[in-house]
């Protein structure tokens, strides 16, 4: 499936081909909620970084979030007007995460929402308990590519 995206300010605009893209899974890890600014998690897709196409190239911006007093090899973007537009990291360089609030195209709704990295949720933050959501306190043993193939919905 083919994924459109831009930044708040749409200085960059970006394309990805994804075979994951229900938005199922939420973190709740500190990089991730403030980063993207929002209620307790952020949710990322998973694209072939091979595909990724982007326009205004120019206002892209590296952000290298810290973690344990080092800088982390993964990159998040937009100079204009800090949006988080993808997250890429060259340990898995052939993947590209976009993250769901950035993208423009209509994405499926997910069967079930995996909480995930609970362990660092702001106390704040009320998660959904019951059917259709699935907690871990760090990460599952499912990634975004395993869950869709579990789920039957993996090159939809």
């Amino acid at each position: 499936m083919k994924l459109s995206g831009s930044c708040r300010c749409a200085a960059v605009k970006f394309e990805v081909e994804s075979k994951t893209p229900y938005p199922c899974m939420r973190c709740y890890c500190s990089i991730c909620r403030k980063t993207g600014g929002s209620s307790g998690s952020a949710i990322n897709l998973m694209g072939d970084a091979g595909s990724l196409r982007i326009e205004g190239a120019e206002s892209k911006a590296v952000y290298n979030a810290e973690i344990d007093g080092k800088k982390s090899p993964a990159e998040r973007h937009c100079v204009s007007c800090g949006s988080h537009l993808w997250l890429w990291d060259p340990r898995w360089p052939e993947l590209v995460h976009p993250h769901a609030g950035a993208i423009d195209s209509a994405l499926p709704t997910p069967p079930e929402t995996v909480h995930i990295m609970l362990e660092f949720k702001p106390d704040w933050v009320e998660v959904p308990e019951g059917p259709g959501h699935v907690h871990f306190q760090g990460y599952p043993e499912l990634s975004i590519e395993d869950w869709h193939k579990a789920k039957g919905l993996y090159d939809c």
